[in-house]
């Protein structure tokens, strides 16, 4: 729901507010306080926080859980305070800092922006929080559904700027005023839950308690992994800001689509299984016997997931996206970066498994060390592209100037990023490293848990037999894609996706794969009856 709901907001995004020089300091100061959530949120509280809190839970210490889950708590909002106090107090230099490519009124947008959005994500962090917690007590559904109403809160906005007839930059600063007002309602909506499932907890320091001392412990090397991934981020955000007009709206919106199917196939599974499997640490057998489900399942679902962004993705982007502000020249390039991200998205879908079981095992300072690698690659890779392929333009759906992309390039002139008639290939770059990096961590995270979990299968081989059927599938919708250029839109994008989904999942079935069951037992309920 929350994922479906982002894709919504996005949606409506796009034909308001477009693909243009406002989006992109509108993103930029998305990503600025984004530090907040990536360096205290989900993923350093899952490596940290939750495995322990798990299992005290799990031994019944109702008592201790509640007194740990409270000091964390307490501790998480003192240094999520001050944070946020700093960012916007000090938005100007920092913005400076992290998107020096922007310049004029742009810049000055992206400043006021980043300084809105900041208390937003302050309260986001509390609310990975309570994730956490409520994910430990088995309780799933809320704290997912919960950014619902993040996204909810923005379309609104942006449908009160339409009515009204807002300029595009005041649209922008709409939604940013809406990203703070969405996450305190985020953080609102769990804490009665919260309450009723942990009665016991009690906002307090306490540096004396042995747990709490264990997840401090752990949170150190996860805070260095994900603040390598960070800096990876704000170099990302940094080379991004020197490309033309609309690349980094375009890298937005790509990741939209990109992240749809990781969210629902991928993080879905690990988040559910972390508490699970941290609860079997003292039992090798089944926990690689869960790890082992968990990979197949999530290996089965990002292929399928992957061949139909690549094959079908331009139609779905032109359907989702197209209209208004957002013209086919951005659909293009949007679906291009989408390309090369997906085919990432299998080695990202199976990386986040395998952080969690090592994680469950105590160990979140080999998953932080990879996560460094990966991003340091995925820069390099993205810089050696990005600027050659800014010199590259799409217009009427069709790639231009291809030629200019040989050679070492620096950025355009600021004059020549700024013309947003002409839409340029730069972002691509970015996603080509974002792929390369993706598969060279999922490289080194299967080394590193087979040697923690030495009765664990390779995982890569988790992705021989549904490759088969992604193999099949691509080659079935590409086929396909020829023979719908005709038809409506809507029609077609249902037929590319339907000619791609049976036959990935018929293949897949036929080939012994038994995540195909997943698939194909409901849709023989539905024809029996």
């Amino acid at each position: 729901m929350s994922r479906l709901a982002g894709l919504a907001r996005e949606m409506v995004a796009g034909r308001v507010i477009g693909n243009g020089g406002p989006t992109d300091a509108l993103v930029a100061a998305l990503r600025i306080p984004n530090l907040l959530q990536n360096l205290l949120g989900t993923g350093v509280l899952s490596a940290s926080f939750v495995p322990v809190y798990s299992e005290l839970l799990d031994d019944g210490d109702q008592d201790d859980a509640s007194r740990v889950a409270g000091a964390v708590g307490a501790a998480l909002m003192a240094v999520t305070g001050i944070s946020v106090l700093v960012l916007v107090l000090a938005a100007r230099p920092i913005t400076r800092l992290l998107a020096w490519g922007l310049t004029g009124d742009n810049f000055e947008l992206a400043v006021d922006f980043t300084r809105i959005v900041s208390v937003g994500i302050g309260f986001m962090v509390m609310s990975a929080w309570c994730l956490g917690v409520l994910n430990s007590h088995r309780n799933f559904f809320l704290p997912y559904a919960a950014p619902v109403v993040w996204n909810a809160v923005q379309i609104v906005g942006l449908i009160v700027a339409w009515q009204r007839g807002w300029s595009i930059a005041d649209a922008a600063r709409g939604v940013a005023i809406a990203v703070s007002i969405g996450g305190l309602l985020q953080l609102a909506i769990q804490i009665p839950t919260l309450r009723r499932l942990a009665p016991g907890i009690r906002m307090a320091f306490d540096n004396n308690d042995s747990r709490v001392r264990e997840v401090r412990r752990r949170f150190g090397p996860a805070v260095v992994g994900r603040g390598a991934a960070q800096l990876s981020a704000y170099f990302d955000l940094i080379l991004a800001s020197f490309l033309a007009a609309g690349g980094l709206s375009a890298l937005f919106r790509a990741q939209i689509l990109y992240t749809l199917p990781l969210g629902l196939f991928a993080m879905s599974v690990a988040a559910a299984e972390l508490p699970e499997i941290s609860r079997l640490a003292n039992d090798p057998v089944a926990l690689v016997h869960r790890t082992e489900a968990a990979l197949r399942r999530i290996a089965f679902w990002m292929l399928a997931s992957s061949v139909l962004l690549i094959a079908a993705g331009e139609q779905v982007v032109r359907l989702l996206f197209e209209g208004g502000e957002f013209t086919r020249a951005d659909s293009s390039l949007v679906w291009l970066v989408v390309v090369f991200y997906a085919l990432g998205l299998p080695a990202v879908g199976l990386s986040r498994m395998l952080q969690n079981a090592c994680y469950a095992v105590g160990d979140p300072g080999g998953p932080a060390r990879i996560a460094g690698i990966r991003f340091s690659v995925a820069a390099v890779v993205g810089l050696l592209f990005m600027f050659p392929l800014d010199r590259v333009s799409i217009s009427l759906g069709h790639v231009q100037n291809l030629g200019d992309a040989f050679g070492f390039a620096g950025p355009l002139a600021p004059s020549i990023r700024q013309d947003e008639s002409i839409v340029r290939m730069g972002a691509v770059g970015l996603a080509i490293g974002s792929a390369v990096g993706a598969w060279i961590e999922f490289l080194l995270l299967s080394r590193l848990t087979t040697r923690h979990l030495a009765n664990l299968r390779s995982p890569l081989r988790t992705l021989v037999a549904p490759g088969v059927a992604a193999a099949l599938a691509f080659l079935a919708t590409a086929g396909a894609k020829l023979l719908v250029g005709d038809l409506p839109l809507l029609v077609s994008t249902l037929v590319l996706v339907g000619v791609g989904g049976v036959t990935y999942v018929l293949t897949a079935h036929r080939t012994g794969v038994q995540e195909a069951d997943m698939v194909l037992r409901p849709a023989r309920r539905v024809i029996w009856r």
